[in-house]
């Protein structure tokens, strides 16, 4: 007797071999707490519309402490501001020091 192994599309339930897949995580769904992992067949990911290049996320954190993500389309994201190009550009980044200051120990030294 034998065991046999197959991988099966989560989506269609067709067969394939490794190499035929792509992993897929969702990562925000009704109904889900956490992330999720999919098998999918890499032709069955054309159905996924990839709008990335119109998309901004954005990390938002509240007065509270608590954080969501939200995901805006491009277009829209510019209307809050009218140079919001600029104002992405010349924001601070979200790691080292904040820009203008100057390592020190503190006593103009």
């Amino acid at each position: 007797m034998a065991i046999v192994s197959k991988k099966v599309s989560d989506l269609s339930g067709n067969e394939g071999n490794d190499e035929e897949f792509a992993g897929v995580v969702v990562r925000q769904y009704p109904g889900i707490d956490q992330p999720k992992a999919l098998d999918v067949l890499v032709p069955e990911l054309d159905q996924f519309k990839h709008i990335s290049s119109d998309l901004v996320i954005l990390e938002i954190t509240t007065p509270d402490g608590k954080k969501h993500d939200a995901y805006v389309r491009l277009a829209d994201f510019k209307k809050a501001a009218p140079n919001m190009d600029e104002i992405v550009k010349n924001a601070r980044g979200t790691r080292g020091r904040v820009p203008g200051t100057r390592v020190g120990n503190g006593n103009g030294s």
